[in-house]
C-alpha cells in the first residue's frame, strides 16, 4: 500500500513545522504497518491548506464570447445572447470548453466543484452528458458535482421538467432553478421543492437578481424549505436585492434565513459586472451582504459563477481572486475578515455542499494545496498562487516559482 509522508508543513499561523500522514487516499494519525512503500514529501516550511472549493459555475456555458456581441452588459442582454449562441452547443463543444475551465480551476487550488448545467427543450441533454464525461475524466484531479436547472424557465418552457428528471435519474445530484424566468416565480420554487422531495436532492437557485428591493422571492424560499424540511439543503445565489435592504429589515430576514437553514453564495464578479448599470455615478455595489449574513447565522460562499461568457466577459477560475475581489469591494481587510473570505471559498463552503471529510485532520479527504505566503490571510491579501495540489495523496500539479533574472 503506496502512502505519503509530509515533512517540514506549516499551518495556520503557526510558524512551527509539522508532519502529516497521508495512506489510501486520506490523512491518518499515523502509518499503518501495511504502508509497503512510503514517499516523503518535503515542504520546507511551505503553508498547507485544503483544497478550495467552487460551489456555483457553469462550465456548460462557458469561454462564449467570441460568438457573442456584448453591448448593453445587462442580464437580459447575457440570457438572450447565450441563448443564441447555446444553438450551436454540441456534445464535445461543451467538452472541450468545461475542460479549459476546469484545466485553470485545478491549478488554481480547487479540488471540488459544483457545476451547473441548463437543461431545456433546445439543448436537451447535450451539455449535461458532456459534463458527465468530464466528471468521470477528471476525477483524478477534482470532484465535480452537477446541479442541473432550468435557465430557461421551467413552468412556461414545456418538457423541461422531464429533461431535469431524467437528468436527476442519470448522475445529477442537485436540482437548480431560476424562478426570475418564469411568469410565476412562486409557481416555480414550489413545484422546485416537489422534485427535490420526490428525488431526495438539494437545491440550488439563482435568485433575486437584480436591485430593486420590490418583488423578493426569498422568503418563499424559506417557507417552502420549511415546510419540506429542507434545512441545510437549500443554497441561493446571487441574491442581489439583499444589497438594497438597510440593516434592520436584513437582519430580520438573515436570522429567519439561518433558522430554517437557507444558505446564501455570492458571485462577485458577474455580479459586479452585471448590477447597477442604470447609475452613472455612486453606483451601487450589488454584492450579497455576507458579513452579516455569516454573523446571523446563516452558512455562506464566494464563487466564480461563470468565465468568458456574456454573465462575466473574464475570469482564471481562481477562487483566492474571487474571494479578494469580495474582500476588497466589502471593504474587508483585517486578518479576521480575510481568513472569513477565504473561508468562503473553503471550510463554510464544504458546509454549504454537506462535505464531510473535508480538512487536514486525521479521517479527511487527502485533497490539500500548498501556498509560499506567511500566512492564511495573506493568501487572500496577496492574491497567491498555490505551488501545488494533491486529490486523495497523489499531486495534480505544481506550479514553478517565478525567478527574477537579474542584470
Amino acid at each position: 500500500m503506496n502512502a505519503l509522508k509530509i515533512i517540514n508543513a506549516r499551518f495556520g499561523d503557526d510558524d512551527g513545522h509539522c508532519e502529516l500522514y497521508v495512506e489510501n487516499g486520506h490523512f491518518v494519525a499515523a502509518l499503518s504497518a501495511a504502508a509497503s512503500h512510503c514517499e516523503t514529501l518535503d515542504l520546507h516550511g511551505q503553508l498547507v491548506m485544503p483544497g478550495l472549493i467552487e460551489t456555483h459555475i457553469h462550465l456548460d456555458k462557458a469561454c462564449i464570447m467570441q460568438r457573442c456581441h456584448l453591448q448593453e452588459g445587462t442580464l437580459a442582454e447575457a440570457v438572450a445572447q447565450t441563448r443564441a449562441a447555446k444553438a450551436g452547443f454540441t456534445e464535445e463543444d461543451v467538452y472541450r470548453r468545461g475542460a479549459q475551465v476546469l484545466d485553470k480551476a485545478i491549478v488554481q487550488g480547487t479540488t471540488h466543484m459544483r457545476t451547473h448545467v441548463e437543461l431545456d427543450p433546445q439543448i436537451g441533454l447535450t451539455g449535461f452528458n458532456a459534463i458527465r464525461r468530464l466528471q468521470a475524466d477528471y476525477a483524478w484531479a477534482i470532484s465535480l458535482e452537477i446541479c442541473v436547472f432550468p435557465q430557461e424557465g421551467l413552468l412556461n418552457n414545456p418538457g423541461t421538467e422531464v429533461l431535469l428528471c431524467q437528468a436527476l435519474e442519470s448522475g445529477a445530484t442537485v436540482l437548480g432553478g431560476c424562478p426570475y424566468m418564469d411568469s410565476d416565480p412562486h409557481g416555480q420554487i414550489q413545484r422546485l421543492f416537489e422534485l427535490a422531495t420526490r428525488y431526495d436532492c438539494d437545491l440550488d437557485l439563482h435568485l433575486d437578481f437584480d436591485l430593486n428591493p420590490e418583488g423578493m422571492t426569498v422568503m418563499e424560499v424559506a417557507r417552502c424549505t420549511q415546510l419540506h424540511g429542507w434545512g441545510g439543503r437549500v443554497t441561493i445565489g446571487h441574491v442581489t436585492k439583499l444589497s438594497t435592504l438597510p440593516k434592520a429589515p436584513l437582519t430580520v430576514l438573515a436570522l429567519h434565513l439561518a433558522k430554517v437553514g437557507v444558505q446564501v453564495t455570492c458571485l462577485p464578479s458577474t455580479d459586479l459586472f452585471l448590477m447597477g448599470r442604470e447609475a452613472f455615478h455612486n453606483k451601487p455595489r450589488g454584492l450579497a451582504p455576507l458579513a452579516h449574513l455569516q454573523a446571523c447565522g446563516v452558512t455562506c460562499s464566494v464563487s466564480t459563477n461563470n468565465i468568458g461568457n456574456p454573465f462575466t466577459p473574464y475570469g482564471d477560475a481562481s477562487l483566492i481572486r474571487q474571494a479578494n475581489l469580495f474582500a476588497n469591494v466589502s471593504q474587508m481587510g483585517t486578518v479576521s475578515e480575510l481568513l472569513q473570505c477565504l473561508a468562503w471559498v473553503s471550510s463554510e463552503s464544504a458546509r454549504l455542499l454537506r462535505l464531510t471529510n473535508y480538512g487536514l485532520l486525521p479521517g479527511c479527504r487527502a485533497d490539500f494545496i500548498v501556498f509560499d505566503a506567511p500566512s492564511p490571510a495573506a493568501v487572500i491579501a496577496e492574491i497567491s498562487a498555490p505551488l501545488m495540489g494533491f486529490k486523495g495523496g497523489r499531486q495534480t500539479f505544481s506550479r514553478p516559482v517565478g525567478k527574477l533574472l537579474k542584470p
